[in-house]
């Protein structure tokens, strides 16, 4: 009987953390998705219009990343990590309701790329 040999493939596991302002970030090999945590959602309430700016092409610490007008709050969402974007979630400016999903792949609002993995793993493993 002929021996079946295994292989383990390593993978880049994808990590998720958590910021104060309530945002998720999720590492996927090099890029970092941000979306709106179940925190960031019961602090603004249901989400109503927002503004995704369209010339952005870094962000740094602490930036505007998009404004929003929720039930509960108006306020701009800003980036718990600097690095360059990827991408935004452009279907947001038509259906900003997908802030209010709890799915990852709708309530995603940016993707970044060179971002310092000293600040991503300084973020909480938990909701805060």
């Amino acid at each position: 009987m002929a021996k079946v040999e295994e292989r383990n493939e390593m993978t880049e596991v994808q990590k998720i953390k958590y910021s104060e302002n309530g945002l998720w970030i999720l590492k996927n090999e090099k890029n970092y998705r941000i979306g709106l945590s179940e925190k960031g959602q019961d602090d603004l309430g249901e989400v109503m219009f927002i503004d995704i700016p369209s010339d952005v092409t870094k962000v740094e610490l602490d930036e505007s990343l998009i404004g929003v007008e929720g039930a509960k709050a108006v306020t701009e969402l800003t980036t718990p990590l600097a690095g360059n974007v990827v991408s935004y979630h452009v279907a947001l400016a038509e259906e900003p309701e997908k802030l209010n999903s709890v799915a990852k792949e709708n309530n995603w609002i940016v993707e970044l790329s060179d971002v310092d993995e000293v600040a991503f793993n300084a973020l909480s493993d938990t909701i805060k």
